[in-house]
């Protein structure tokens, strides 16, 4: 299939995902994970219809920035952010969705009060608990959720999760319901700003379905749709 047929296939899957569940398909985002894509293939997926684009690493978001690669799409940040990059981040996308220390909270909110803007943002929670992996334990999760709300120039959207690589069908559910959980008790906890946490960011290419089943509104699939990811090396223009 070309990109064009596999855009639509991941969509209705999408679709037929949410309406099994009892949802509408509106209220599941499609953010196509371009890491490693060319600029051609990331304005050939936008005029497939992809309306949003998620980056995980900040030289290919400035390269395609620059290029202007993600014209008609959203952007999203959606891999892990050092502090000495958030510059090159910060007022470049609309969200923001691997948040998981003050000290990257910090750097964020002052980098937007120089901008003079708000910026969005998720809080990656490490579910599964994997040391590999970052995010914050659930345990330490209300904390930061205050600190993230104690920030003026930071808005807390919602909540991300990269829980283990699915080999097994079902297998990852257990850590969606998880978080679907965990996402309802912050919103039951939090003094101010619940109203805008509506958004519920896991699943990716071998398990959204199962992600969406568990109330995810947004899933990052990038295989699904651009089929294996060629080596990393520089950016992809």
């Amino acid at each position: 299939m070309d990109l064009s047929q596999t855009v639509k296939a991941v969509q209705d899957r999408i679709a037929a995902a949410a309406i099994a569940a009892g949802r509408e398909p509106a209220s599941v985002a499609l953010c196509a994970a371009t890491k490693v894509q060319t600029d051609g293939t990331i304005r050939a997926a936008i005029a497939a219809g992809v309306r949003l684009c998620g980056e995980n690493r900040v030289q290919e978001l400035a390269a395609h920035l620059e290029a202007d690669a993600y014209a008609g799409a959203e952007v999203h940040f959606i891999g892990h952010l050092q502090t000495n990059k958030v510059r090159q981040v910060v007022g470049k996308v609309s969200l923001i969705h691997s948040v998981d220390s003050e000290r990257l909270l910090q750097a964020i909110d002052g980098q937007a009060e120089r901008l003079g803007i708000i910026q969005d943002i998720l809080l990656e929670v490490n579910v599964a608990r994997e040391e590999s992996k970052g995010g914050v334990l659930p345990e330490n999760l209300p904390a930061l959720a205050e600190a993230a709300l104690s920030r003026p120039h930071v808005r807390l959207r919602g909540l991300m999760a990269i829980p283990p690589i699915s080999t097994v069908s079902g297998s990852n559910r257990k850590y969606f319901a998880q978080m679907r959980q965990i996402l309802v008790d912050i919103i039951g906890k939090m003094s101010d700003n619940y109203s805008v946490m509506d958004c519920l960011s896991m699943g990716m290419s071998g398990d959204f379905e199962d992600a969406i089943a568990e109330g995810a509104t947004l899933v990052r699939v990038g295989t699904a749709l651009f089929g294996p990811r060629p080596p990393m090396t520089g950016p992809a223009r």
